[in-house]
């Protein structure tokens, strides 16, 4: 959509735990990290290979009419299928075998073993496959949160939406076209909880939408071995323009206190986040109480107050006064590694 601002995420080769902790993690930004050692996975993971090592361990997978996918309308179903079932059909464009019509879209994002309670781990779901997948050494080993598959057919879109852990999505096979939001630009996205109601970003109805152009659109194309890193509360629309295999790797880089604990995909806000949310909502209750033109005045001093003491540009200002080098307090943030 040429009416919107467009950068190319920046691309770094060569690399490694320092250069990510001192150059990189900092400066909370996309960044695409090209050529890093991921293991055997990048040769071995045909279709035929996959199926054979996964065997028919059943997944739960969605499955689409159209290569849209919307969570926020369920524009799909959930299915069942055995693992190399799955792989089979996503890698075909006609099914011969299908559950809804012959060139249905297939997405698997993988689950822990109690979906309830249990994050995704390849070493618990996948060992074999696990092996020849390593997971670049960015950060200690007690952040880990959870290693997720991500496998969808050619053509599949998932919706916008944010995560609120840091995480690098490797590309193992296929092309994988990634756009990215800042959290920033969090009002321009339409937002229903952590998902944006732009489905489709590239054509959008402005008429519904018209904030959205105010959105700068950060973009790559990831290509078999990259790595995205992706900070938390950043928004991302994934395409994929193969059918292709990723793995994304999900860390803790706030206090373990500052998650949910019963959260096992880690896209919950921050307990913190969640009261003060919650607490808003009664503050916004209790101004119902008034009549209509004190509550549009009372809450345009809300949100005054509220931009002064949360905005970045503000934080930043509090932040330089506080710590010369202008550096949140580390409470507030754990380095990886």
């Amino acid at each position: 959509m040429d009416l919107q601002e467009k950068v190319a995420v920046p691309i770094f080769t060569e690399v490694d735990e320092e250069v990510f902790v001192r150059d990189i993690y900092p400066e909370r930004r996309p960044a695409v990290l090209r050529g890093p050692c991921l293991g055997p996975c990048l040769e071995r993971w045909t279709v035929e290979y996959l199926g054979q090592k996964g065997g028919d361990k059943e997944v739960k997978i969605h499955v689409s009419t159209v290569p849209q996918m919307d969570f926020l309308h369920k524009n799909f179903a959930y299915k069942t299928l055995p693992f190399n079932e799955f792989v089979k059909r996503a890698s075909e464009r006609k099914h011969s075998d299908f559950f809804l019509c012959e060139d249905e879209s297939y997405y698997l994002r993988s689950l822990g073993e109690d979906v309830r309670k249990e994050p995704a781990d390849l070493s618990k779901q996948f060992p074999d496959l696990a092996e020849e997948f390593h997971i670049p050494q960015f950060f200690a080993a007690d952040q880990f949160f959870s290693s997720v598959f991500r496998i969808s057919s050619c053509g599949l879109q998932l919706w916008t939406h944010y995560d609120v852990m840091d995480n690098l999505l490797a590309q193992v096979t296929g092309m994988k076209r990634v756009v990215l939001y800042s959290p920033q630009d969090a009002l321009h996205l339409y937002l229903s909880g952590d998902k944006s109601e732009v489905l489709d970003i590239d054509s959008p109805d402005l008429k519904r939408f018209p904030e959205f152009v105010k959105a700068k659109r950060y973009e790559c194309v990831l290509e078999p071995g990259d790595l995205l890193f992706i900070p938390a509360l950043w928004f991302h629309n994934t395409l994929a323009l193969q059918f292709g295999v990723g793995v994304n790797v999900f860390w803790r880089h706030l206090p373990v206190d500052s998650y949910d604990k019963k959260d096992p995909y880690g896209n919950k806000d921050p307990v913190a986040a969640t009261r003060a949310l919650q607490a808003l909502e009664r503050a916004l209750h209790t101004l119902d109480e008034l009549p209509a033109d004190y509550r549009d005045f009372y809450g345009r001093r809300m949100i005054q107050r509220i931009q002064k003491r949360t905005y970045s540009d503000s934080l930043t200002r509090t932040a330089s006064r506080e710590d010369p080098d202008g550096t949140l307090p580390s409470s507030q943030l754990t380095k990886p590694g």
